[in-house]
């Protein structure tokens, strides 16, 4: 048994609590059956194979009221994602680049910023990564319509050849073509097509990564016969336009949650117990920056409907004393 094995379990089970009632320790039951080992281990292994410079493509972002305005995000996927970049941009000096609405760009460069990467455009951060000056990220939009994303797609997965795609928090269409939110609601106007890059980066053999909680985010495909049973408007008729909220694109690793963020915090820890860094970590006093951070740029706590560091209803202390549980499983790992 890898000797990753005792703490990766651990972190699947602490990520998994259902604070929210959302099912999703059922999903994660289904996805461990389908990946046939911890979930976390098998993300951090497939980030940390990652080699110096390569490329790597990364999202995250819902357009968390798209049928109001396409400018109004949510808190639950930017903070996460900016945990896994700065792990990666450490830990294999990774070229990453950000996909999202040119509407949420503002946001998500501001957590980026926050968690201590210099966003740049793509061709300053290969730059910066050949002579390791300088942590930095890049953050590009895509597509908002289904005639021009497979096209995109595959010109940004010739131009880039990612070593590896990531997704935390993203939603992707239904077998019917809609993005529904998890109360059922089609939310699919202004939103960047970006599940179609995944769908051709599956096709082409490029490894995949995914991070989500409900059912209806990239990666959840790997387990769309759970999200039909448990969750709630998960099943063909609970939708006004029919097919259920869950999204049909899979991935080779599927990390689920009851947050994406911890996900996302938990995928970091266990780099870091590999790479014996603690410097990877993402630490409750970063956690409190980021969530606070994003009241100030307007992301919004999309449960209760409110601009506050509260994230997916879920208490800002509760996610503070979360980071802190998932950095102390791998604790002696590190000392």
């Amino acid at each position: 048994m890898n000797s990753m094995t005792a703490f990766d379990n651990r972190l699947d089970q602490l990520i998994s609590l259902d604070l929210g009632g959302r099912g999703v320790e059922q999903l994660f039951a289904s996805a461990r059956e389908q990946i046939g080992k911890p979930l976390v281990g098998a993300a951090a292994d497939a980030l940390l194979a990652v080699k110096p410079g390569d490329n790597v493509i990364v999202t995250t972002g819902s357009v968390s009221r798209a049928w109001l305005s396409p400018t109004i995000g949510e808190n639950d996927g930017p903070a996460g994602l900016a945990a896994v970049v700065r792990a990666l941009v450490l830990a294999r000096n990774a070229t990453c680049t950000v996909l999202i609405e040119e509407t949420l760009r503002g946001p998500m460069e501001a957590i980026l910023t926050e968690a201590g990467l210099t966003v740049l455009p793509y061709w300053q951060v290969v730059q910066a990564n050949k002579d390791k000056s300088l942590a930095t990220v890049c953050v590009e939009s895509f597509p908002v319509t289904d005639e021009e994303a497979p096209k995109a797609a595959n010109e940004l997965l010739d131009s880039r050849q990612p070593s590896l795609l990531f997704s935390t928090e993203r939603v992707g269409r239904n077998k019917n073509g809609i993005y529904y939110s998890m109360r059922g609601i089609n939310y699919g106007m202004e939103r960047a097509r970006i599940d179609f890059v995944f769908d051709e980066a599956l096709r082409r053999g490029i490894p995949t990564v995914a991070v989500g909680d409900g059912g209806n985010e990239i990666g959840m495909g790997l387990v769309n016969d759970a999200v039909q049973q448990v969750v709630k408007f998960g099943n063909e008729g609970s939708c006004e336009c029919g097919g259920g909220i869950g999204a049909v694109t899979p991935a080779d690793v599927l990390v689920t949650a009851a947050c994406s963020n911890w996900g996302c915090y938990a995928i970091v820890a266990a780099m870091a117990a590999r790479e014996k860094n603690a410097r990877l970590l993402h630490t409750p006093d970063m956690e409190g920056r980021l969530l606070r951070r994003g009241v100030n740029v307007g992301l919004i706590n999309s449960v209760e409907g409110i601009t506050d560091a509260n994230v997916d209803g879920i208490p800002f202390e509760s996610h503070l004393a979360m980071t802190q549980l998932i950095n102390t499983v791998v604790r002696t790992l590190l000392s």
